[in-house]
């Protein structure tokens, strides 16, 4: 359940989103392009980041640039 401590732990590097045009997932409510926000976690695939509803939510690397 290491999970539920993500919220609270630094941020290990800041991500710019560049777009949301998902090909499955509706990701437009919960991520904004041009906004920066904090990395939590992340994995080969995914990044863990505080989105805009203020929860850890999931998304894959292709939506995000390195700031």
């Amino acid at each position: 359940m290491i999970h539920y401590d993500w919220e609270n732990s630094p941020t290990i590097k800041k991500i710019k989103c560049v777009h949301v045009d998902a090909k499955k997932y509706t990701v437009s409510n919960k991520l904004t392009p041009g906004q920066i926000y904090p990395v939590k976690n992340e994995t080969d695939e995914f990044y863990f980041i505080i989105d805009n509803s203020n929860r850890i939510g999931g998304f894959y690397k292709d939506y995000f640039e390195i700031v």
